[in-house]
């Protein structure tokens, strides 16, 4: 029997860059969908259950993994248009590349970055080559090749001497124990304040949401479960997300199987989760914690649905108060779990998922990433 078709084993760059889309949103709605099927692959779905997640062919959904298996995160952005066969060659082309990503002060620039105005104007005055080139053309070559404008950051590896043991272990219990699996994880904090989102509209009358300028109603956090055997997402909403919280949350799950056996609870390392109390409990009641490696939460599964539930209940929203909030969270869930497999509502919520895109037409390269070992 053939082995069913998934992504390759995540690394910590592209797990990582991998939440941040789906819990953040992005410009480019086949951008967001594609990195929800990575994700919910990486989680240990299978095909067919990330085919009704984004609301897309199971064929698709397998493209999609065999082109993330074989360029990596370059995949998010299919380079689907075509044009006039471009001017420059591809030793100019490097060139070009290679100026753009070194500092100026190391080619005697004044300057520790550079603008698109400035680098075009450099290609033209270079000693030994002279590249003529347009600003709009110069930022297309850079997006093909991967390279944006960006931030500069920080980077957390992860340090986990057991990485792999940890992943290995939650890749078992997914693939061998899906009915006595769960994932378990906080999201937040969820704050009184109106939220920006997208909606139909007449054109350019957009709904209108108020300013705040005094926000007294402190922060929430929610406790969900995601159940990898019955494909149901549920959770609470509390003040706070200490030790005691998270204990709660863990014997509302166990209670969820009441014949005593086994079960097994994915969660990242918050050290809420690691207490003296909790691996007591845990312990007795005979609940397995595979906690995920350090600054590797991208692999808990629950983390590929906190993305719709952020698009469908805090953006567009002006909650007045937490209890507010809590219900149209519940009533969302709800919503949610009942129809989990109607394509036509699916659909909808695919067409709904999606954001209007400021620059049409352009397609934004990602950063090529190494392929794992």
């Amino acid at each position: 029997m053939a082995e069913p078709v998934r992504v390759r084993r995540l690394t910590d760059q592209e797990g990582q860059r991998l939440q941040q889309i789906v819990r953040r949103g992005s410009t480019s709605s086949v951008r967001y969908r594609r990195a929800m099927m990575l994700l919910a692959s990486a989680g240990g779905n299978r095909v067919p259950v990330t085919a009704q997640l984004v609301a897309a062919d199971e064929d698709t959904v397998r493209d999609v993994f065999h082109r993330f298996n074989e360029i990596g995160m370059v995949c998010l952005d299919p380079q689907w248009a075509g044009g006039r066969p471009r001017l420059l060659n591809a030793d100019d082309a490097d060139f070009v590349v290679v100026t753009a990503t070194t500092r100026p002060t190391k080619l005697g620039q004044p300057f520790t970055r550079w603008s698109i105005r400035k680098l075009a104007v450099y290609l033209r005055k270079v000693h030994g080559r002279v590249i003529r080139i347009g600003r709009e053309a110069l930022r297309c070559l850079l997006a093909r090749r991967g390279v944006t404008f960006q931030h500069t950051k920080t980077r957390k590896e992860s340090t986990d001497p057991e990485r792999d043991a940890k992943l290995d272990r939650i890749e078992h219990v997914l693939e061998h124990l899906p009915d006595r699996v769960f994932a378990f994880g906080e999201f937040g904090p969820l704050g009184i304040r109106p939220t920006a989102g997208s909606c139909w509209a007449p054109q350019s009358r957009p709904d209108r949401i108020p300013a705040t300028y005094h926000r007294t109603h402190g922060v929430t956090y929610f406790h969900g479960c995601y159940s990898i055997g019955d494909d149901t997402l549920w959770g609470v909403n509390r003040r706070h997300k200490g030790a005691a919280q998270s204990l709660a949350a863990l014997k509302s799950i166990r209670a969820t199987r009441p014949d005593g056996a086994p079960i097994y609870m994915i969660m990242d390392n918050l050290s809420a989760h690691k207490g003296a109390k909790i691996r007591t409990w845990a312990e007795k009641c005979r609940v397995e914690l595979c906690f995920t490696p350090i600054n590797v939460s991208w692999a808990n599964p629950i983390e590929a649905y906190y993305g719709p539930v952020r698009q469908f209940t805090l953006a567009n929203s002006n909650h007045p108060n937490h209890t507010v909030q809590t219900r149209a969270v519940h009533a969302y869930l709800r919503w949610r779990n009942a129809n989990t497999r109607h394509l036509d509502v699916l659909t909808a919520q695919r067409r709904e998922r999606a954001r209007i895109r400021s620059e049409k037409g352009i397609r934004w390269g990602g950063r090529p990433l190494a392929s794992a070992a």
